[in-house]
């Protein structure tokens, strides 16, 4: 199974990537995680985009793109992977295409995991994190027993500014308009397996199986 996971922030994509993780011994692999163990490990893709970095510039697709290839190329993929958070818009699935091609690894599926719009804004903006300890509650899902306090060590809870309802409706907007068409792309090549992201994580799970043709 070679699969790209699609969805917006809040979706529970990560989630159901470690689920699929466990049970099928599938790796994951994070563009974010790539480039930040490739900074620190000093390749030359790794100076490369350290240099765009540290001038608060995006990292270019080339240099993300060449770090997706050389994990690829691990024992580990061999028998599927799963992309998660790139592509994120339809030009950087074009060059991903091209190489996967050119190392017969084209894709199984691209997985969306649905969640609406209103629900996505409550597990967002509902969320609050421990200063002291980092434990996470949602205000509408998940609610400390006293309002503000941590129900595990009895810290402060705050709400991050990146969980701000300006800032999430942001988020949504710009997912929408660069990642969204992507389901577009990957429909015309017929992979699209769609899944309702509401409901309990294992339901969800059951049903992302379902759609995969996974045991």
């Amino acid at each position: 199974m070679r699969l790209v996971l699609l969805g917006a922030p809040g979706a529970g994509k990560g989630t159901q990537a470690k689920k699929l993780i466990e049970k099928y011994s599938m790796p994951q692999i994070s563009t974010g995680d790539l480039l930040r163990a490739a900074v620190a490990a000093g390749t030359a893709l790794g100076k490369e985009a350290k240099s765009y970095m540290d001038k608060g510039e995006l990292v270019p697709d080339s240099v993300v793109l060449g770090m997706v290839q050389e994990r690829l190329k691990q024992d580990d993929c061999k028998n599927g992977y799963i992309l998660d958070g790139f592509p994120r818009n339809t030009a950087q699935a074009q060059a991903l295409d091209k190489i996967l091609a050119s190392m017969n690894m084209s894709l199984t599926a691209a997985l969306s995991v649905d969640v609406p719009f209103e629900d996505l804004m409550k597990r967002l903006t509902g969320r609050r994190t421990c200063k002291a300890c980092g434990q996470m509650f949602n205000v509408y899902l998940n609610a400390p027993k006293k309002d503000g306090v941590c129900d595990k060590c009895g810290g402060e809870l705050f709400q991050r500014d990146d969980d701000k309802e300006e800032t999430i409706k942001k988020r949504l907007e710009v997912y929408n308009a660069q990642t969204a068409p992507l389901m577009d792309y990957y429909g015309r090549q017929g992979i699209v397996k769609s899944v309702s992201g509401t409901g309990s994580i294992d339901d969800i799970f059951r049903k992302v199986c379902e759609a995969l043709g996974l045991k």
